[in-house]
């Protein structure tokens, strides 16, 4: 036995001791839908570690995703819904299905109308063997994408499957227009917004939006300026996607680097006695400027 399925018979055996009658008492309690939240969050975590280019974190982050993956797919074996072991046979059978290039005995090998030299036509006839072969087939191709994806990774898988169809900007300068013309029309409906809050307000009503008291062309003009909104970010989206960035990455990114300048805002405002609030603005920037120039 090489090292790969030793160090994984190990690591199966210490899950399954932790489920155990006399296991762990929090391992025991957990149910698949119980760590539907971890698991994605260890992605997450794994992804960032990536991003860093840190080995030995990413490491961590890898055993920490498989963890939960496993895990998962041992609480289903327990209740003998499917084994850990159908799992991996079942993924092996797939790769091998969605691979006649390099698999030449594939099921998939029908689909292989000619040569596969590039990146692109690996996908065009992966797509094609999950729908001739697998019967995958939605009433829509955007029917692929799960719902229950996070708003930013669905725009983003979206746009990606309908270019798959031809149906996408020409070049990334049309897109930056598109970026411009949005973020005009949300400047238009801002302009809206105000407008009728003032009007509202010289009426000596409430023009908070979506309140019970708020009159309904507040709303309106509220609910309008959220979908201009949302144009603009559907914009950006696809730009990140012409420019070859995967959105999410790049907004985790700098979700990070913003809790890390923050953070050292935090503690050189407290080292100098100066209370965090908009009066102290100046300060503020300077120290955020100064962890900017310190590579954080």
């Amino acid at each position: 036995m090489d090292k790969a399925a030793q160090s994984f018979d190990y690591f199966f055996s210490v899950i399954k001791r932790l489920r155990a009658p006399d296991g762990c008492p929090w391992d025991k309690e957990q149910t698949p839908l119980s760590l539907r939240t971890d698991l994605i969050e260890e992605v997450f975590e794994a992804s960032e570690a990536i991003s860093d280019r840190d080995v030995l974190h990413t490491q961590e982050e890898l055993g920490d995703v498989m963890l939960n993956a496993v895990m998962v797919a041992y609480m289903h074996e327990q209740n003998k819904d499917f084994s850990v072991a159908d799992v991996f046979l079942q993924v092996a059978e797939k790769l091998v299905r969605r691979h006649p290039h390099v698999f030449k005995d594939s099921e998939g090998s029908s689909q292989m109308t000619k040569d596969v030299n590039s990146s692109d036509e690996v996908l065009s006839q992966w797509d094609a063997i999950k729908r001739n072969v697998e019967g995958r087939a939605a009433g829509s191709v955007l029917d692929e994408v799960p719902k229950g994806f996070p708003p930013l990774l669905k725009a983003y898988k979206l746009q990606k499957k309908a270019a798959k169809k031809g149906f996408d900007w020409k070049d990334v300068l049309e897109v930056k227009a598109k970026v411009y013309e949005e973020l005009e029309e949300v400047d238009q409906a801002t302009a809206y917004v105000q407008a009728e809050q003032k009007i509202s307000a010289n009426n000596g009503e409430q023009s908070k939006p979506f309140v019970h008291s708020c009159p309904q062309q507040v709303n309106e003009a509220q609910l309008h300026l959220e979908e201009e909104i949302g144009d603009l970010l559907f914009a950006v989206v696809n730009l990140a996607r012409h420019l070859g960035v995967d959105p999410c990455v790049a907004l985790a990114r700098t979700n990070a680097k913003f809790c890390r300048r923050f953070g050292a805002v935090e503690k050189n405002m407290k080292a100098a006695g100066i209370p965090m609030d908009a009066n102290h603005l100046a300060q503020m920037d300077s120290f955020w400027e100064e962890a900017k120039q310190n590579g954080l």
